[in-house]
């Protein structure tokens, strides 16, 4: 694979893993400033909503092709967990370090402005931690046979 189809990869995987996350993360932190929970509890959910929904969005997709759930998880886990991890860290760390963000509310355009910034800055450190995996043959290369259509061809 030459270094151009790993750079477009491991941005695809990054859009991706940034799509999944995303919806988590904002779910957990609508959540948790909805129920006025301490940040570091808003902090805990919005993380594990997003390594919930970024696990379906990828296991969705897998399953539909015809590999088993629990293959699909295992294949998921394996390949998207590391991705997920840099997400979540940067994203939350940017979030946490944006005087007043967390506790903004969901009506202050700090709050908004803060977490687009977090997840753009998160994308911006996930795209060299796939391109790392890729060229290693881990992350997102793991699933790339069974978005390819050539799920039917690889019976692990």
């Amino acid at each position: 694979m030459d270094k151009n189809s790993i750079n477009k990869m491991a941005i695809s995987a990054t859009v991706h893993c940034l799509i999944g996350c995303s919806i988590g993360e904002v779910a957990g932190l609508i959540i948790g400033t909805h129920l006025g929970l301490a940040n570091a509890s808003t902090v805990v959910l919005s993380i594990t909503l997003a390594f919930i929904s970024g696990y379906i969005l990828s296991i969705l997709p897998i399953v539909k092709s015809g590999v088993p759930l629990k293959k699909a998880a295992r294949v998921v886990i394996a390949a998207d967990t590391v991705s997920i991890l840099t997400m979540e860290i940067v994203d939350n760390g940017v979030m946490l370090v944006i005087p007043g963000a967390l506790g903004a509310g969901l009506l202050n355009p700090l709050f908004w402005v803060s977490m687009a910034i977090s997840l753009v800055v998160a994308f911006m450190a996930a795209v060299p931690v796939n391109r790392y995996l890729l060229q290693k043959g881990k992350g997102h290369a793991l699933v790339h046979e069974y978005h390819s259509g050539h799920e039917h061809h690889h019976n692990h």
